[in-house]
């Protein structure tokens, strides 16, 4: 069995490895920037560790995985361009350093260099692969388009906020893992489950992160802390603050999003005594909890021993800081 370190380090390798067309080096040049920034590699890591709980030769699954990390990269690049992101890693964002026309356009061609990775799926499994990965695309598509109408609007409700992430992040994750068990062998009931312990991990992460936003290093994290609240970004903790909120935090929540006059530092600031006050920080906690439980009950139910899901179990608790 493959642990987390390996699996990073062959993504790692195969992307550094990507073969492209350089007729055009500027169209190539973000391309390589973003992809070698690193990160966590968490979706072609989980969909390896998917195919290796039922195969210990995993060459046929690590171009697909790729794919999975290119595309999650090209949304990325187009994600910071909508929220005016300046950072990403402690980099500059690609639109920053390049300007927004390259930005767009080195995107395009990273959703194709990812359809390219998956081509090179086993010829038995490609169809069934391709249609899974097809799917989470447009849903984060989707997804996307709901985070940009939700934040014209005031208020958004808890269920309407879940579901924005399940599409935008979740989803992806998802079918990770399901690409992955599918390239493995798995048989439909137990793809079936590892979607949806991708789906509640990913549900867990995307919750942890708006955590991250304020609560973590900005240095560690490589984002501006407070990000989400200077961008008017809705998040689960201020879709949390305003459903339980008095009505006297509720004006002030408003006042601090609706005033253009109001310094980040103040605003940011401002947000976070009211999260305080709320005991926002733990609500958070709990509800990224409670999605990696519900995670563990249906990987529990994945017909493979418990020995062959150590990996996927540790990587799952380290999201969210419970392996410590």
């Amino acid at each position: 069995m493959y642990n987390q370190s390996e699996l990073k380090k062959i993504v790692d390798k195969a992307i550094i490895n990507l073969s492209y067309n350089t007729e055009a080096e500027k169209l190539i040049d973000p391309v390589r920037y973003i992809l070698s920034m690193g990160g966590k590699r968490l979706r072609p890591v989980i969909s390896l560790m998917s195919l290796n709980l039922y195969c210990d030769i995993i060459d046929g699954g690590i171009m697909p995985a790729t794919g999975l990390e290119v595309f999650h990269n090209f949304t990325l690049v187009h994600d910071d361009i909508m929220d005016q992101a300046p950072v990403r890693r402690n980099f500059p964002t690609v639109h920053t350093r390049w300007g927004i026309n390259q930005a767009v356009l080195s995107g395009d061609v990273m959703a194709f260099i990812a359809n390219e990775c998956f081509l090179q799926s086993p010829s038995g499994c490609l169809a069934k692969v391709f249609s899974v990965f097809n799917k989470a695309a447009i849903e984060v598509c989707v997804g996307q388009q709901l985070d940009i109408d939700y934040e014209k609007q005031a208020v958004i409700t808890l269920d309407e906020y879940l579901r924005m992430i399940e599409l935008k992040t979740a989803v992806l994750i998802a079918a990770s893992a399901k690409i992955g068990s599918i390239i493995g062998g798995a048989d439909i009931k137990d793809s079936d489950l590892i979607y949806e312990f991708g789906r509640n991990l990913g549900l867990a992460f995307q919750i942890q992160d708006d955590l991250l936003d304020i609560y973590g290093d900005a240095r560690v994290f490589g984002k501006v802390q407070g990000g989400d609240i200077i961008a008017n970004k809705k998040t689960f903790l201020l879709v949390k603050a305003f459903e339980i909120a008095s009505a006297e935090q509720e004006k002030k929540l408003h006042e601090l999003f609706t005033a253009g006059s109001t310094d980040p530092e103040s605003k940011v600031k401002g947000v976070l005594d009211i999260y305080d006050q709320l005991n926002i920080r733990n609500l958070t906690e709990n509800l990224a909890n409670e999605h990696i439980n519900i995670a563990f009950s249906q990987l529990e139910k994945v017909s493979v021993s418990r020995e062959r899901k150590e990996e996927i179990m540790q990587i799952t608790l380290s999201l969210i800081g419970r392996d410590k």
